[in-house]
């Protein structure tokens, strides 16, 4: 067990680890900002996130000043530095260097806090990563009823719910959330956190999809279309099963540690690649209306394989998502095979934050495809 003196000289070299980084990223913004700033901050990060908010088809970034250019034919042949919505690999190397970081920091956290240890957490967090699928969603209906001039949320302030600053939101939200859940429970108001912490997550999901459901009754930009919802929860919800049963069955080592934590990994993870495959190859068939495609490059490359290495007779009849299906079940199995008994023993709340993380990158987007194809948006 770490002394204090060891935990506050962690928490010194954490924060001026974070501390030096900001500064070198400004410093280096403010004396070189066309190679800094707009060569890889702006390029590969708030680029894509102010293309987004604005609808337009990319921004580009020209004597200091940014332009946005609705034809994708123009982005094209733009100048660069170009930045388009969506993810890159770099920003999304970038993102997982974040996560790391700020996972340490929670690690800390919740070693002061003295909290953490006990798998409680993990579900307690649960509603909060639904959430953050549904609070995307929303940024994704504003983005529908701009086009007709009566977006509810103006820009700058819609960038708080595209990726990747809706992660700085919901963390922010979730991290409050926890604060007052261990004050109540520390005051005698609930007998530990998990609760209120739970309830908390529920009450703003519930207020987000309420959000979801008023616009779905009250505009004609945003519809519902139930079976989305059903098909992918229900899937998902198989697939885990027949996975589940097969690792308990043949390889029960894989989670011996996790126990029933893996099979909500495994799950959400599920919801991620069922929806793929529902809202890029079976759209038409549930009767959306709208046209999907895949906004991660990896997603995009597997599709891209898929769809060289089968025929296209074969392609049309099977679709070519499923293999990302496939690419989401291996991994999240064999996440939950890294996170053995010893892991939990010597580093608990380490082992249930990296969960809680592993869980959130699947059921996060997951949730946001899943219910944006619901709300035909």
């Amino acid at each position: 067990m770490d002394t204090a003196s060891e935990r506050l000289g962690n928490e010194r070299a954490w924060a001026g680890a974070v501390a030096t980084a900001v500064v070198a990223l400004v410093g280096g913004a403010l004396v070189f900002p066309k190679w800094v700033y707009d060569g890889f901050i702006w390029h590969y990060f708030w680029g894509p996130v102010v293309a987004d908010a604005k609808g337009a088809a990319c921004a580009v970034r020209e004597g200091g000043t940014t332009r946005f250019i609705d034809s994708a034919s123009a982005c094209a042949s733009a100048p660069e530095p170009v930045a388009v919505p969506g993810y890159t690999l770099v920003s999304e190397v970038g993102y997982a260097v974040t996560l790391i970081v700020a996972l340490l920091g929670v690690v800390l956290l919740l070693r002061r806090l003295n909290v953490g240890r006990d798998r409680g957490l993990f579900y307690a967090l649960f509603p909060f990563m639904l959430f953050g699928g549904a609070l995307r969603v929303v940024e994704d209906a504003n983005d529908a009823l701009r086009q007709t001039g009566a977006e509810a949320i103006p820009f700058p302030w819609n960038t708080l719910i595209i990726s990747p600053i809706i992660y700085f939101t919901v963390f922010f939200v979730t991290l409050a959330g926890l604060v007052v859940s261990i004050s109540l429970a520390r005051r005698g108001v609930f007998e530990d956190y998990e609760r209120p912490l739970a309830g908390i997550g529920t009450l703003v999901l519930a207020a987000t999809m309420g959000y979801l459901g008023v616009l779905a009754f009250t505009t004609r930009r945003v519809g519902f279309y139930p079976q989305v919802l059903v098909v992918v929860l229900v899937g998902a919800t198989l697939v885990t099963a027949v996975t589940w049963w097969g690792i308990d069955r043949y390889a029960p080592e894989i989670n011996a540690g996790t126990g029933f934590i893996g099979a909500v990994v495994i799950w959400g993870h599920s919801v991620d690649g069922v929806a793929n495959v529902v809202v890029l190859d079976w759209a038409s068939a549930l009767g959306l209306k709208g046209e999907y495609g895949a906004k991660h490059p990896v997603n995009a490359a597997i599709i891209d394989v898929t769809s060289t290495v089968l025929p296209e007779s074969v392609a049309a009849a099977i679709g070519t998502v499923w293999p990302f299906l496939l690419v989401k079940i291996v991994a999240a199995t064999a996440v939950v095979w890294v996170f053995d008994e010893q892991i939990f023993e010597e580093s608990p709340r380490y082992a249930i934050l990296l969960l809680i993380a592993i869980l959130a990158v699947g059921l996060g987007p997951g949730t946001r495809d899943m219910l944006r194809a619901t709300f035909g948006i």
